[in-house]
């Protein structure tokens, strides 16, 4: 299961159905039918669970067709400062740039039993570490 990170306790997280826009990822693109857990700074040790969502529908569509009611609904003042922080979070994208629209339904609130813990980069272990110790 994939984590869905939010850098922000959108009010929209408060909702049963609620909509996200995500740049396609270029390793392995969300899906419908797709279970991710919800986390508000998934790359921080202190992230913090939301729920878990199951992704229902995927629309690849472009900035350009996002409507001022979307963006609004997705948390924003206007789609302009959607697009600014659009810009600000994906480097090179472009009002052309194709972006998932992605309808998530909550399945259940957060449990911790699902959720691992976020890595602490002093606690990965190098293999260059393993070389200059080994004899």
């Amino acid at each position: 299961m994939r984590i869905m990170g939010f850098s922000e306790h959108w009010p929209k997280l408060q909702q049963a159905d609620f909509t996200t826009f995500r740049v396609p990822r270029k390793d392995k693109d969300w899906h419908v039918p797709e279970i991710v857990q919800v986390v508000y700074r998934p790359r921080s040790k202190n992230r913090e669970p939301i729920c878990l969502a199951e992704i229902r529908q995927k629309e690849v569509t472009t900035f350009k067709v996002v409507t001022e009611a979307e963006a609004i609904a997705d948390g924003f003042a206007n789609s302009m400062e959607m697009w600014g922080w659009l810009k600000g979070a994906h480097k090179g994208i472009t009002v052309d740039t194709p972006i998932n629209k992605l309808y998530l339904a909550k399945l259940e609130p957060f449990v911790p039993a699902l959720i691992p813990e976020a890595p602490s980069h002093n606690q990965k272990e190098r293999k260059d570490d393993k070389k200059a110790t080994a004899f």
